[in-house]
C-alpha cells in the first residue's frame, strides 16, 4: 500500500524519517514530499518584543515555523547572550508559553522555554486551554504567525476579551521543487492508495496539480489530514476525508490509515 505524505522530511537525522520509521512499521510504503516553502520576515521586530517579556503575560505558537523564527533571532549573537545571560528566557518561562503539537514543542523547547498545551491537537482546543487560564485583565500574549494563519484561535480569545498581539513572522509559498517531485512520483509509482495533508495551506498548494495528474483515478485514492483543521480544509475543497489523525503523531496518523485500509 502507498502513502503519499505531502510534508517535509524531518532535518537532521540519521536515521529515516519518523513518519517513513512508523509506516514501515505497519506494511505501508511511505514517500515524502514537500510541499511548502517559507520566507521568514519582521525578525527584527520579533526580536524587539522578545526582549521585553515584562510586556506580554506569554507566548503562543501554532506551528514550527513560529518556533524557527525565534530561532533564527537567536542566531545573532548578541540577542543569543542577552536571551541566556540576561535572564530573558526565564522570564519567559516565568510566563504560559502555549503550543500546539509535538513538533512545534520540541522546536520551542530547544529556544529553552517550557510549553504547555502540546496534546490539544489544533488551534480551537489550544484556544479553549488559554481562555481558561487567562483572564481580559491579563497582559497581551505575543502570538508570531504566518500570513496564512487562520482565524480560530485570535477570534476565540477575542471572543473573551483575552489581549493578543499577532506578529506575522513568515510568509508561505509552494516549494520551489514540489512540482518535478509530484510529476516524477506520479511516473514512477503511479496512483498511491493514500494522500495526507498536513495543513490548510498543503491543501491550497497542490490540490488542482494532484487532480491533473491522476485524472480519471483520483476518485480511487483516500484522503487523510493530520488534523482537523487540515480536514475542514480539504472539505471546503470537496474532498471526502477518509480519515483524520487524532493527535498530530506519526503513530496516530499510521493507525488511522490502516483502519481505513
Amino acid at each position: 500500500m502507498k502513502v503519499l505524505l505531502l510534508k517535509d522530511p524531518k532535518e537532521g537525522l540519521s536515521e529515516p524519517d519518523p513518519y517513513v520509521q512508523e509506516f514501515t512499521t505497519h506494511g505501508l510504503q511511505a514517500t515524502l514530499i514537500p510541499v511548502l516553502s517559507f520566507e521568514f520576515i519582521s525578525l527584527q521586530e520579533l526580536t524587539k518584543k522578545l526582549s521585553h517579556p515584562e510586556v506580554y503575560g506569554g507566548l503562543i505558537f501554532t506551528s514550527p515555523r513560529a518556533g524557527e523564527a525565534v530561532t533564527l533571532c537567536l542566531s545573532e549573537k548578541a540577542f543569543r547572550e542577552e536571551w541566556n545571560n540576561n535572564f530573558l528566557k526565564d522570564k519567559w518561562n516565568e510566563k504560559s508559553v502555549y503550543v500546539v503539537g509535538k513538533s512545534t514543542a520540541n522546536l520551542v523547547k530547544e529556544i529553552g522555554l517550557v510549553t504547555q498545551g502540546e496534546d490539544s491537537g489544533n488551534a480551537e482546543k489550544l484556544a479553549e486551554h488559554i481562555c481558561n487560564k487567562e483572564s481580559s485583565n491579563s497582559l497581551p500574549l505575543l502570538f508570531p504567525c504566518g500570513a496564512l494563519k487562520r482565524e480560530i484561535l485570535p477570534r476565540c480569545l477575542r471572543e473573551r476579551g483575552i489581549p493578543l498581539e499577532s506578529l506575522t513572522v513568515y510568509k508561505t509559498s509552494q516549494h520551489p521543487c514540489f512540482q518535478q517531485a509530484l510529476d516524477d512520483y506520479f511516473s514512477e509509482q503511479g496512483i498511491p492508495d493514500v494522500i495526507t495533508f498536513f495543513s490548510p495551506s498543503g491543501v491550497k498548494f497542490c490540490l488542482n496539480t494532484i487532480k491533473k495528474l491522476a485524472g480519471d483515478l483520483f476518485d480511487t485514492i483516500k484522503f487523510a489530514a493530520i488534523g482537523p483543521t487540515t480536514a475542514d480544509a480539504m472539505a471546503t475543497e470537496g474532498l471526502t476525508v477518509s480519515c483524520t489523525s487524532k493527535k498530530p503523531t506519526a503513530q496516530d496518523l499510521a493507525a488511522s490509515i490502516r483502519k481505513v485500509l
